[in-house]
């Protein structure tokens, strides 16, 4: 049985989008302080956003018998313990590094970087929540395919979970930490 969440569906609150209404999304890559780094971290953003997508798609094919057990079990595996260690490590790398890093560049946004060190605690539980369920996954993919399929579903709905996570958690992310590394000229 999964763990039920409460996921934040409201985006930040209007005094922590100050700098964003200054510098909108859609000029931030003709910004000059727009650097390799912010590049790369907004890369990683969008392969979860893939991932996640992906575990959930193979998911729904291995349910409606598009994909078979083998096939799914090695998807599963791959992209499964991508997406888990991948945004483990750099939730962890962005509550140490990066956030004390932008706090300190601009502490008008704290409030923001809380909630986003929160959204880490509650993302950690629904990883654990897919990692459980997948690891059974695989388990029983080996031993009763039945079983596998009935447990392919709690799969589907951490992965899911993810998707609906990660869609309001990494945009407030970007929109939060972006304009501030421009407006102050980080991470050159």
């Amino acid at each position: 049985m999964l763990n039920s969440y409460q996921i934040r569906t409201s985006g930040m609150p209007s005094e922590m989008q100050a700098l964003l209404r200054s510098y909108p999304r859609d000029g931030w890559e003709a910004h000059p302080g727009f650097k390799e780094k912010t590049q790369q971290w907004l890369r990683a953003h969008e392969m979860f956003r893939q991932l996640s997508a992906a575990v959930r798609s193979d998911t729904e094919a291995y349910l409606d018998r598009a994909l078979d057990a083998k096939d799914y079990a090695g998807r599963l595996s791959s992209r499964g313990n991508a997406l888990i260690g991948s945004l483990h490590g750099h939730h962890t790398w962005e509550n140490r590094r990066y956030f004390p890093e932008l706090s300190a560049a601009d502490p008008r946004f704290d409030a923001g970087l809380e909630v986003l060190e929160t959204d880490h605690a509650d993302l950690d539980l629904v990883l654990d929540d897919l990692t459980r369920v997948a690891n059974r996954t695989l388990k029983l993919v080996q031993l009763d395919e039945a079983a596998a399929r009935d447990e392919a579903g709690q799969v589907h709905h951490a992965a899911e979970t993810i998707e609906a996570f990660l869609a309001r958690h990494l945009t407030d992310e970007e929109e939060l930490a972006v304009p501030i590394i421009l407006h102050h000229r980080l991470r050159g």
